[in-house]
């Protein structure tokens, strides 16, 4: 239910809908964020001109020489020294990155990124999945999180607010969450192995779960207070033009980003 979704945000388009740096990458942003967090790297990659979708997925079907030109462009225009991703799994296993080690990482078996380094850009892509990021500003910690339902079941965003804390000295209670771009609650109709690994009662036939309004309440049972809570107002799943979904039919991913910048 909405009430339970946090703060809605509307993602927009960077510098007025041009794209990253001259790029060509697309990259909605939260305005809230920007204006607050002036030092913090945030946003989703958009799907691009129809002619020429912009599939950010590393392991999809899409030219490699075309999706790694887009992933040097998005570094660029980002100004990260360091991107990292990961093989996705739908698990709970979260990293955390120190930095040093200019390129593209990619790391086996791995849904969450944790970094405090300035220049690592953390990514993840998805497409009806939520991207989950938490900013603690104190500290200067920021995590980034694949949200699909198995993950959220394991426990990927109460395994993160812990890495934060013990690793990085980051306090719940000062954490920011954004839940981004994702299928909504209307849209996203589930069986009821899914009801009940999200702890939810199972129903008789397939139902809608909205799965930010779960990781909101999981957010809020880890420490994160209710008012540093935001969602987004996306749907991947109901517009058919700013982000992909693979309910939808589509096969490319965007790419959710968040870092700390340089300077």
């Amino acid at each position: 239910m909405a009430s339970g979704l946090g703060r809605r945000v509307t993602e927009l388009l960077r510098d007025g809908g041009a794209p990253c740096a001259g790029s060509g990458i697309p990259l909605w942003e939260h305005p809230q964020w920007r204006e607050r967090f002036p030092w913090l790297i945030q946003g989703v990659t958009g799907t691009g001109p129809a002619e020429q979708p912009l599939d950010m997925a590393l392991f999809g079907d899409y030219c490699t020489r075309d999706v790694m030109e887009r992933w040097w462009a998005l570094a660029r225009a980002t100004g990260a020294l360091e991107l990292v991703h990961g093989h996705q799994v739908h698990r709970e296993a979260v990293r955390v990155h120190a930095g040093g080690r200019p390129g593209l990482h990619v790391h086996p078996g791995t849904d969450g990124h944790v970094t405090r380094t300035p220049g690592v850009l953390l990514t993840v892509s998805v497409a009806d999945c939520v991207p989950i990021s938490l900013v603690e500003p104190e500290r200067r910690a920021v995590a980034l999180l694949h949200g699909g339902w198995r993950g959220i079941s394991s426990g990927i965003l109460e395994r993160a607010v812990a890495v934060l804390a013990e690793r990085l000295a980051a306090r719940a209670e000062n954490l920011h969450l954004h839940l981004g771009p994702a299928i909504c609650g209307e849209c996203y109709e589930v069986g009821a192995e899914v009801h009940v690994g999200l702890g939810l009662p199972a129903p008789r036939a397939p139902a809608p779960v909205d799965l930010r309004s779960v990781l909101a309440e999981r957010a809020r049972r880890a420490g994160v207070p209710d008012d540093h809570i935001t969602t987004s107002t996306h749907c991947t799943r109901c517009e058919h033009t700013a982000f992909f979904s693979h309910r939808a039919g589509r096969a490319e991913r965007q790419a959710a980003v968040l870092g700390i910048c340089t300077a």
